[in-house]
């Protein structure tokens, strides 16, 4: 995960009116970590922004289809849906997982 997925997941989180409070509290008990660095990544990750600036691309989004590059067996978790679309390694498809009714 990336700091960008964190402040998506608090958002989220609080639009269904629970505690957002709880992803950091989640990070600091060592539920969930940080996986990825915005700043070592920047080139591939303004790569990905750039391949699907039409849908548009987040930088959460695109955090998560480089963590789901450099973790291969991972699956994304996902509300999303242009997770269908998005591509890991140019053509490969991205695991999610996706809740029930989305």
């Amino acid at each position: 995960m990336c700091e960008a997925v964190l402040s998506e997941a608090q958002h989220l989180v609080a639009r269904g009116r629970g505690n957002s409070l709880l992803i950091l509290e989640m990070l600091r008990r060592g539920a969930i970590t940080v996986g990825l660095s915005v700043e070592d990544e920047a080139e591939r990750l303004q790569a990905l922004e750039r391949t699907y600036k039409n849908l548009p691309m987040s930088l959460a989004d695109a955090c998560l289809v480089r963590l789901s590059e450099l973790h291969p067996h991972s699956r994304v978790f996902t509300t999303d849906a242009h997770f269908r679309v998005y591509r890991r390694n140019k053509r490969q498809l991205i695991p999610v997982l996706v809740p029930p009714g989305m």
